[in-house]
């Protein structure tokens, strides 16, 4: 989903303290099952534990692999000691609160009904969804113009990840280590280095780029594109070297690009500037939503 998972979860939570944290790895947050029931059912932590304890056996009866799905992580207790309690990702946490019977959990199922209906309908009629899209950026204060790059730029993607595919490209990894090449060969970074660049999370690296990163980002992928369609590389070795190539281009049109300009191409703002606090080494800091 492309909605704010957090912001969606604090609605239902009122404001109660429900103890999370950030795998920048994985790129998903984990929520505290118990603090989800115990906010949902307005149980004490006791009963809470003993809720979901129950709920588990019900679960795994059923053949739900929701239970399994958990991870034990360290968390700040009560009492101030950190003690392994279940947690979930944001995917997991949705399903929990569909399991769990709560009024306040009847606007999430709505919602997510409501989304179930949109989707279908877009099948339908896919100008929904691109009318959904560009709504979107606009409602988040994007110009026109930057819009229409984007748009650009996604249907530029596809046809290089086709042209890849051609190429011999089929898993979801490798298309990232090719994406990666020609990140770093213009920018210096990764794309998950340029993330923490930037100061993001579960945020879209492209959205929240300038107009010239975005620009520079396309100049390199067309460019692989066009290389690996004049040339047919084969396999992931051949294809790492022409996404290199690629980006090399960038790098020259980024170069030239500050040259003329005297300014720096690579920004460190996002466009909405999110700010988040930096992670512990340890899961140890209960966090109040709010």
């Amino acid at each position: 989903m492309k909605e704010n998972n957090l912001q969606t979860i604090t609605k239902i939570f009122e404001g109660k303290e429900i103890r999370s944290f950030w795998d920048s790895n994985k790129e998903d947050y984990y929520f505290s099952v118990i603090d989800v029931i115990k906010a949902l059912t307005d149980n004490n932590y006791q009963q809470s534990r003993k809720y979901w304890s129950v709920l588990k056996v019900r679960l795994k009866n059923e053949g739900s692999e929701l239970a399994t799905n958990c991870s034990r992580l360290k968390m700040r207790a009560q009492d101030g000691k950190l003690r392994e309690t279940d947690t979930l990702d944001t995917k997991g946490i949705f399903r929990l609160i569909e399991s769990v019977p709560s009024k306040k959990a009847e606007p999430f199922k709505l919602w997510l009904a409501k989304l179930g209906k949109e989707r279908i309908d877009e099948v339908f009629d896919p100008e929904i969804a691109v009318n959904r899209a560009v709504n979107y950026y606009r409602a988040k204060g994007y110009p026109d113009a930057w819009i229409k790059q984007r748009l650009i730029g996604i249907i530029d993607r596809f046809k290089l990840t086709d042209t890849w595919a051609r190429g011999g490209i089929e898993k979801p990894f490798e298309f990232a280590v090719l994406t990666n090449e020609i990140y770093k060969e213009w920018s210096g970074m990764n794309a998950k280095e340029y993330k923490e660049y930037k100061g993001l999370r579960k945020e879209s690296l492209r959205d929240n780029m300038t107009e010239i990163e975005l620009a520079l980002t396309n100049i390199g992928e067309i460019t692989t594109r066009d290389i690996a369609a004049n040339e047919s590389p084969m396999g992931l070795e051949e294809n790492k070297s022409v996404a290199r190539r690629g980006g090399s281009v960038a790098k020259g049109a980024r170069e030239l690009y500050e040259k003329e300009t005297k300014r720096k191409a690579i920004s460190q703002e996002n466009f909405l500037n999110y700010k988040y606090a930096r992670d512990k080494k340890q899961i140890e800091k209960s966090v109040k939503i709010e």
